[in-house]
């Protein structure tokens, strides 16, 4: 039975929320003897302390969890391109101190709501022996903003627990979840899911994250006995358009590496992303009153949607494009007779790529310009984010690390390549190596998106176990 809830102020006012069954760790997969040294390496170290470890940090106290990520994603914190303001929506002004004062009440350190919104904590080192002054720190960061691609206001998340299977009737506007067009749905049987009412997005992306990071923090407090180096905790604002990493600063976070908690199912890495780059293009053109148009009208809305259809509709659009294939995207056309504007989304997964996509559109408007006497365009480019692969070789270890944990947690897991960006891909080029960790998302942008509890509970658990290794790697 799916039930819905309101707004809530204060945890035991959810008490009818149930938590499922507890998630239990899987055996330690075998260890092939093919492994890579370091991989194999890492892989011993967990077994020294595996039945230690593994019986503490299972027991992730999911109603809080369920609790935490409830209320989050009824702060409507959308983000707004249209806004020259940082953050650009006054809510995750709202859901960052409403963090502040969470992490400020567990008893972390240097807990900061900062000028920009930006939320900043620290979680001391455990490890003793006098180890916790050269173990490297670790940051973990999620985002606070929604995407504005479905509306964030007024969400009414519904809890579906133990999943039965088959298609999920939403309560609004004829919604379901199917099977047929989210596959992923058949390895979900027994999690407890929570999706809308069928009008808005939910925030699983990135507010899955958020609680995951939130319910680590306090499960390292309650829990002091497991080892770990100093954690850093970082939470971000206006990372759907692109503006996350615009107020980060490295030398405050102070960490050797970093993750996002920021990705779809479970035991993914992402350690690749698109290159992005935006291009505005200014169309104008001469009005004049249509009934004396002729030979004197130049329509700069015309000129424009001409540009679009001159386009290739077979290739480099995201409707035909999958795995590794770049595209070119018009998602925004307005104008007038006068006056018109487009704005297109470049991606590829090879940087050098954008510079071909910026010339076909360069070419293109010069080809109408040459048809069209009168009309006259200005592209502007704009430059966002870079493939995070490019600046992560130097620094093998922060992805292997991760590999590592997946396989200690009994999963196998994958690498993966993002088709689009996160805050860790500016971190990345910034000198923070940061790939992105998987977080229990599904169909996100969207009012059929959904997260797995469960998958939330698993993203903790493997946050600790690396937290596990980068102590026990520290050491050596």
């Amino acid at each position: 039975m799916i039930a819905f809830f309101a707004l809530v102020a204060v945890w035991d006012d959810m008490h009818n929320i149930a938590t499922g069954d507890s998630f239990r760790s899987r055996a330690i997969a075998a260890r092939a003897l093919s492994q890579p040294p370091l991989l194999h390496q890492l892989l011993s170290y967990s077994t020294e302390v595996e039945g230690y470890r593994m019986s503490n940090s299972s027991h992730i106290n999911r109603q809080r969890l369920l609790e935490r990520f409830l209320r989050y994603v009824q702060v409507e914190t959308t983000a707004n391109p249209d806004s020259e303001e940082y953050p650009s929506s006054p809510g995750q002004w709202t859901l960052g101190k409403i963090l502040y004062e969470e992490l400020r009440a567990m008893g972390l350190e240097e807990v900061e709501h900062d000028a920009h919104g930006l939320v900043w904590a620290t979680l001391p080192s455990t490890a003793g022996d006098g180890a916790s002054n050269t173990l490297p720190t670790i940051l973990f960061n999620a985002h606070v903003d929604t995407s504005p691609d479905a509306s964030g206001a007024n969400v009414r998340p519904a809890v579906l627990e133990r999943y039965p299977g088959g298609d999920i009737p939403l309560e609004k506007n004829g919604k379901v979840i199917d099977v047929a067009s989210c596959p992923a749905l058949n390895q979900l049987i027994g999690h407890t899911l929570i999706t809308t009412d069928g009008t808005t997005l939910l925030g699983g992306d990135d507010k899955a994250g958020v609680a995951a990071i939130m319910e680590l923090a306090e499960h390292l407090l309650e829990h002091p006995n497991l080892p770990h180096g100093p954690v850093r905790i970082l939470f971000t604002c206006d990372e759907e358009i692109g503006r996350g990493a615009l107020h980060m600063d490295l030398a405050k976070a102070g960490a050797a590496a970093g993750y996002t908690l920021d990705g779809g199912g479970q035991a993914e890495v992402e350690n690749e992303n698109f290159s992005a780059d935006q291009m505005t293009v200014r169309a104008y053109g001469n009005n004049i009153h249509p009934s004396i148009g002729k030979g004197r009208m130049v329509n700069a809305l015309r000129g424009l949607s001409k540009l679009i259809a001159a386009l290739p509709t077979e290739a480099l659009t995201p409707e035909s494009t999958e795995g590794r294939d770049g595209f070119i995207h018009p998602y925004s056309l307005s104008g007038a007779v006068d006056y018109a504007e487009a704005k297109f989304l470049l991606r590829d997964f090879v940087t050098e790529r954008l510079d071909d996509q910026a010339l076909l559109l360069q070419a293109t408007a010069d080809s109408l310009v040459q048809e069209t006497p009168g009309l006259r365009f200005e592209l502007v480019r704009q430059r966002q984010y870079r493939n995070m692969a490019d600046a992560q070789r130097s620094a093998p270890h922060v992805v292997d690390f991760s590999i590592a944990a997946y396989k200690n947690l009994g999963l196998t897991p994958h690498l993966g390549a993002i088709r689009g960006g996160t805050d860790g891909a500016v971190f990345s080029e910034m000198g923070l190596p940061t790939p992105n960790l998987s977080v229990g998302q599904h169909n996100i942008h969207s009012v059929l998106e959904f997260a797995s509890l469960d998958q939330m509970v698993l993203a903790i658990q493997h946050a600790i176990e690396v937290l596990n290794i980068w102590q026990q790697q520290g050491r050596s």
